[in-house]
């Protein structure tokens, strides 16, 4: 069910929880070509979090910070490519789990049936929870 496992970053931006900064940071982000494999975001009262997976990270974060978003941070992710599968994330789960490995978060994307499920994890020990998935 795990197509494929990757270790990569993701930028994470600080923001005014405002209509349309979401929709700014995409326009940003695509016209200077660079696709977005994963985000998730979230309002904490006045402040926002939004987080990215993209193509080409140091273009996307070089872009951001050139429209005047600073406070931008990367992180160290683990990607998996999953089969649009019942039971394809209990997998995943059970895997990291049974390394005593923490999911401080997570965020996926999905379409119909015949393309692959991307699941973004952030945890408590990303290489030790990369080596489990591996395994496959």
């Amino acid at each position: 069910m795990i197509k494929a496992v990757n270790m990569k970053k993701e930028i994470v931006v600080s923001v005014a929880n405002k209509v349309g900064v979401l929709a700014d940071m995409c326009r940003i982000v695509a016209d200077h070509g660079i696709n977005v494999e994963a985000f998730v975001g979230y309002g904490m009262g006045k402040e926002a979090k939004i987080h990215l997976v993209t193509a080409d990270n140091l273009r996307a974060s070089d872009a951001l910070k050139k429209e005047g978003y600073k406070s931008l941070e990367e992180k160290n992710v683990v990607v998996i490519d999953l089969e649009n599968k019942i039971g394809a994330l209990k997998l995943v789960t059970d895997k990291v789990s049974q390394e005593y490995v923490d999911i401080k978060y997570a965020y996926g994307t999905t379409c119909a049936s015949g393309c692959p499920a991307t699941i973004v994890l952030s945890t408590s020990d990303n290489e030790k929870a990369f080596v489990a998935l591996k395994k496959g």
